[in-house]
């Protein structure tokens, strides 16, 4: 990875018609936009099909896409709906927030008709797509099917016999009474990766390479864990014997309860991590580099009794640690991965992250403490890292400004002179493109001078999140100059080249001269 910058915004953010950002028009000008900017990375947040809470780090499966991100307008191009049919649903009526209420009620819908209309005439290509992801798409379409015919219900609250899929003859029987809507399901992801494959190849023809988040666990409502139980702490009737999260900290004298089963770590390591092997193979075909969310868990995780209340009865357990990343740099050597280290620096993931080679991350809102140094100021970095303003759960720079302890920001603008004519997210982000770290990604929303109520998630909150987007016009010719200014500044990407200037006509005459008599 070279010196350079990029942006994070999420796909569900861009300023697409019909609720919400997706693979189509906006999201190639959105491109174009970075490209201006001389940004090199885009990063976005996972992108698998959300369940309850709308959350990407809570998803159906890890290798299936997300419906919601399929453009209606392409698909009106390719004659599988129409706009009269697509116009005349409600898609909400505020353009800065997800609804995800009409779109659970619309878009499916809408999939459904151009399923109808385009299953028969893509057959031949959706059986390659088919054969091309039979690891996982097979597994998946009959997961949402039985969601579909059981309410949308978790697969623990499905009759016994397809719950814990006990033989080959069930399986069979329940592809055959869902079979319409495997079809569908697998058309929607024939759908969802024609659409993307064709968006990375421009993002890609444009120099720009693509970050995706890897949650480090799944969702114990996934096609994952019903599928493949075997790799979970699971008992005889596949619920969870303990699941994740974090112990009481700072932030939260109860910890953080997320819920998700853990992994059977000593099963996984004796399958030779195949599991992880496929799951990453899956992810290498979405995105360039890979963030591993939670990286401390290959360390050491919590992990917490099955049904407490909160995370206070926990237990550190040992992770996997060198042995998963030894076998994933193995086998995916030209994959660049990115460790998520936040937190307390424990000295055991410190030398773990040393022992992969992995960059870490430095977030600039965690970095001005008054009180006492920081490894986050910019002057800690080492070129082996990822600078950040903030990360998706953090709120934009202005709101921090307006939160934090009033020492912390008066230290923030003493460190980086920030004058107030420049601004004080300009003043941040100058100092994360001065940084030596190898790349730094700002949020969009501190590029675009946002403050309060434009945070993409608050963490431990059960609504309002992910629901943040970006208008249209406000990735502007203006700011992209900006921000292509500030990095060539910092040489995060490379100065223009400024046209020769013609040579007049005397020096042409003596070089001819020169040539002639063959002088030096």
């Amino acid at each position: 990875m070279k010196r350079s910058s990029g942006v994070l915004l999420p796909i569900s953010s861009l300023p697409a018609p019909y609720g919400i950002g997706t693979f189509g028009r906006t999201a190639y000008e959105f491109v174009d936009f970075l490209k201006k900017a001389g940004q090199r990375y885009w990063q976005i947040l996972p992108l698998g099909p959300t369940s309850y809470g709308d959350s990407p780090y809570q998803s159906f499966s890890s290798s299936a896409g997300n419906p919601y991100f399929i453009d209606l307008d392409l698909l009106i191009e390719d004659g599988l709906l129409t706009k009269e049919e697509v116009s005349s649903r409600n898609w909400g009526t505020e353009p800065r927030y997800v609804d995800y209420g009409k779109l659970y009620e619309n878009r499916y819908d809408m999939l459904r008709l151009a399923a109808d209309r385009g299953l028969k005439r893509d057959l031949e290509e959706v059986d390659a797509f088919v054969r091309e992801n039979r690891s996982w798409l097979p597994d998946y379409a009959l997961f949402m099917a039985c969601k579909r015919h059981n309410g949308m219900r978790a697969w623990t609250e499905w009759p016994e016999d397809i719950r814990l899929r006990k033989s080959e003859e069930v399986i069979n029987h329940y592809r055959e009474l869902y079979r319409e809507d495997i079809e569908l399901f697998t058309y929607i992801q024939f759908l969802f990766f024609k659409q993307w494959n064709k968006l990375r190849d421009y993002i890609h023809s444009q120099g720009i390479q693509i970050i995706g988040d890897l949650p480090i666990y799944v969702a114990l409502d996934s096609a994952d864990v019903w599928s493949e139980p075997y790799f979970f702490q699971l008992d005889e009737k596949n619920i969870p014997l303990e699941v994740a999260g974090v112990p009481p900290d700072y932030f939260s004298e109860d910890g953080q309860l997320w819920g998700n089963p853990l992994y059977d770590w000593d099963k996984m390591k004796a399958d030779g991590f195949g599991w992880w092997i496929r799951r990453i193979d899956g992810a290498s075909k979405l995105y360039d580099v890979i963030r591993i969310d939670h990286f401390r868990g290959f360390d050491t995780y919590w992990s917490v009794p099955n049904g407490s209340a909160t995370a206070r009865c926990g237990r550190w357990n040992k992770g996997p640690g060198m042995d998963l990343i030894r076998a994933l740099q193995g086998w995916f050597p030209k994959i660049e991965f990115i460790a998520e280290d936040l937190g307390a620096p424990m000295d055991s993931v410190v030398k773990l992250l040393q022992e992969s080679g992995w960059p870490g991350m430095k977030v600039l809102e965690f970095a001005f403490d008054h009180k006492e140094p920081s490894n986050y100021l910019p002057h800690n970095h080492v070129e082996n890292c990822i600078c950040y303003t903030a990360t998706h759960d953090n709120c934009p720079l202005l709101q921090w400004k307006e939160d934090a302890d009033p020492e912390d920001v008066a230290f923030a603008e003493k460190y980086l002179s920030i004058r107030e004519s420049e601004g004080f997210n300009w003043g941040v982000i100058r100092g994360g493109m001065g940084s030596v770290a190898k790349l730094f990604v700002a949020q969009m929303q501190d590029y675009l001078g946002l403050g309060r109520g434009h945070t993409m998630n608050n963490p431990g909150t059960d609504s309002g999140n992910w629901q943040w987007r970006m208008l249209k016009g406000e990735a502007s010719e203006e700011l992209a100059e900006k921000i292509f200014d500030l990095s060539v500044t910092y040489e995060r990407t490379a100065r223009p080249k400024e046209a020769a200037e013609e040579p007049d006509e005397n020096f042409l005459r003596q070089q001819q001269f020169n040539a002639d008599w063959k002088f030096e």
